[in-house]
């Protein structure tokens, strides 16, 4: 597996050891004791979760201000731009954001640390994406920056037109307006 760190250091790109022939392909997505050599991380994941969604789908940018979830998230099928911000006040890179392609041929996964921010654009037909989390799923926990605020400045790569948003998205505030974390 090889990793390298972002713009933003806690932020890292997971490339997995891929083994293939014209039959196909074979490369181990997650190994506990590998995954902590290689990032010294130690988190235990305690949830899996399995999203499709279409062409120009934004989701995000997601949060929760208790129970913080660490991801490391991957696709499966198709492929998305994929967006971590720093929401850790106390940071050199607060307010900052990264964004990676994430796809079903380049096989890359992100590790979003807890106290970020996290959301993606799908940007091929449809895009199937998974992620582990460090802590479970906390409803009333959950936070959601506005995918287009200004004073973060995230370029999304959108094709033609605004993108397409769940409700809640539609409700995400500014950084200066967010709860945030120390």
């Amino acid at each position: 597996m090889k990793v390298t760190a972002t713009s933003i250091p806690d932020v890292l790109i997971i490339e997995p050891k891929v083994f293939g022939d014209e039959r196909g392909f074979f490369f181990e997505s997650f190994n506990e004791r590998a995954f902590e050599q290689a990032t010294g991380l130690k988190h235990r994941f305690v949830q899996d979760n399995h999203s499709r969604s279409a062409r120009n789908v934004l989701r995000g940018i997601h949060f929760q201000i208790q129970q913080p979830q660490g991801k490391l998230v991957r696709v499966v099928r198709g492929a998305v731009f994929d967006v971590a911000v720093d929401l850790r006040k106390s940071s050199p890179t607060f307010g900052r954001w990264v964004g990676i392609e994430l796809s079903e041929s380049n096989h890359r996964q992100l590790w979003v640390p807890p106290g970020f921010g996290h959301g993606f654009l799908v940007t091929s037909e449809s895009a199937e994406f998974l992620y582990k989390t460090t802590d479970y799923y906390a409803p009333e926990h959950e936070r959601c920056l506005a995918w287009n605020d200004p004073s973060v400045g995230i370029e999304w790569p959108l094709q033609g037109g605004e993108p397409s948003l769940s409700g809640k998205d539609r409700l995400g505030v500014g950084l200066d307006k967010a709860e945030l974390f120390e």
